[in-house]
């Protein structure tokens, strides 16, 4: 099932309207309802926002499979099932298939000059690690230049957003909301 038809199921399903889940959410009814279509992929940070006013994950809206205990995800499944965005970047999740985890890590590619310089935040903690290429990542007023190898760990509630150095940065990026839902 698609992204937008799986976000109006479950709206649907808790009898919910797109005015009602845009207000949460705090964007527009328009852009619900685009999504919901499928004319528009949103970025992450608008994925988070529609997953927990839901109560549910984003792992959940990308994947339709429930897969309790360890989950393996070979790197063609992960490659296989990228989502790109209009934001510059594209990302997979990772271990989408189990329903109830803690964590939610996602592989990201991302391109330069076509990554906004959109600022993010939203409940939870973040961690990012860099596979390949040169960003710069901020976190509140803080400058952080991460290379191949290099993390960054933050509360995601505080301002994030970064530049790409590179022309491409590949990422891991895992988050962790303080909700189980």
């Amino acid at each position: 099932m698609e992204l937008g038809s799986k976000i109006r199921k479950l709206r649907k399903e808790q009898n919910r309207s797109l005015d009602d889940i845009a207000k949460a959410c705090g964007f527009t009814k328009s852009l619900l309802s685009k999504i919901e279509n499928g004319k528009t992929v949103p970025p992450i940070g608008t994925l988070i926002k529609i997953a927990e006013t839901l109560g549910t994950k984003i792992s959940i809206l990308l994947d339709d499979n429930d897969l309790n205990g360890t989950v393996y995800t070979s790197q063609a499944r992960s490659m296989g099932k990228m989502v790109q965005t209009d934001k510059g970047y594209s990302f997979s999740a990772i271990a989408a298939e189990r329903p109830e985890k803690l964590m939610q890590p996602f592989y990201f590619v991302a391109k330069k000059g076509k990554t906004g310089k959109r600022t993010f935040s939203h409940v939870g903690q973040e961690f990012i690690y860099v596979l390949e290429g040169t960003m710069i990542y901020y976190v509140g007023k803080e400058e952080y230049t991460l290379n191949a190898g290099d993390s960054l760990y933050f509360d995601s509630v505080e301002n994030h957003t970064y530049t790409l150095v590179t022309e491409e940065v590949t990422y891991l990026s895992v988050f962790c909301s303080d909700s189980n839902a």
